[in-house]
């Protein structure tokens, strides 16, 4: 057992979890700040990757685990992967919500909504280098080194994540925009939205493992921020009355389901990729 990576992973959750409520306390004390853009919320979002840097540098690690090296090299298709996962997921669920008449697109104006979504894409792009860094490229690397089942290794991933969001959704996040999302309270919601990130963990994982580079997870992250809650919280559809927690491109059942899907995909790729490797298998000998 990897006891040097326990203790770090155990640090590092440590304060991950207090972040947010550290970012409370501070706002709490502060006035006249923006609704959803205070001092606490920046706290909260750059101390995880900050505390990995602490970390890596007393305990003496390579930042290289971080996972910094675009790997641009074999990995286009990832990248390419990484920028279409989340349109295609939410042009089925569009349709499956259309053909169930779930969902109303007649309000949807496509002209208005590409120059939303380009507009938000770089601030989005910054915001998830923080996050993805924290969660795939320092988080996920260390428990890769105690050996997990992949299981393990999401759940933990998941659960991790969704309470370092904690007080997002309990304290930080408008109460306008969970009702935008879903008609239900605060601690309702975070329940919801805990299924969500553990479904999106598989997905956000194995690209990581399979890229072996921080970045395509970054592109992943940007492009649902800017697509899936500029859908929903823009309202440029709008879900049927008792619907959303089964259709909601964001949190819905069918949504999580279909991103699941994609994550066990690329785990399958993955571990036939390893299997090929340890047989000593490639495409020019195996005839692939």
């Amino acid at each position: 057992m990897n006891k040097k990576a326990i203790r770090n992973i155990g640090i590092f959750t440590f304060i991950v979890i207090i972040s947010g409520w550290i970012g409370v306390a501070i706002d709490s004390v502060l006035i006249s700040q923006p609704e959803g853009d205070s001092l606490g919320m920046g706290i909260w979002l750059v101390l995880p990757l900050l505390t990995a840097f602490i970390i890596i540098l007393f305990s003496k690690e390579s930042r290289r685990d971080l996972g910094f090296k675009p790997n641009f090299k074999g990995n286009m298709k990832w990248y390419l992967a990484s920028v279409f996962i989340f349109p295609v997921v939410t042009a089925i669920t569009l349709l499956i919500g259309v053909a169930t008449n779930w969902i109303d697109l007649s309000t949807f104006n496509l002209k208005s909504f590409i120059l939303a979504f380009c507009s938000t894409l770089l601030i989005n792009f910054i915001i998830n280098i923080f996050e993805e860094t924290a969660w795939r490229g320092y988080l996920t690397s260390q428990l890769l080194k105690l050996n997990l089942n992949d299981w393990k290794l999401y759940l933990i991933v998941g659960c991790v994540w969704c309470l370092w969001h904690l007080p997002y959704y309990l304290v930080f996040l408008p109460e306008a925009d969970i009702r935008a999302v879903m008609p239900v309270s605060r601690a309702v919601y975070v329940v919801v939205a805990f299924t969500t990130f553990l479904s999106w963990a598989v997905m956000f994982t194995e690209l990581f493992r399979v890229a072996k580079s921080v970045w395509p997870c970054v592109v992943l992250h940007t492009v649902e921020d800017s697509l899936i809650n500029l859908l929903v919280l823009s309202r440029y559809i709008s879900i049927a009355d008792g619907r959303e927690l089964l259709i909601s491109p964001i949190n819905g059942v069918i949504t999580s389901i279909l991103y699941v899907a994609v994550g066990l995909g690329i785990r399958a790729y993955r571990r036939q990729a390893n299997k090929m490797e340890d047989t000593g298998c490639d495409q020019l000998n195996c005839g692939i």
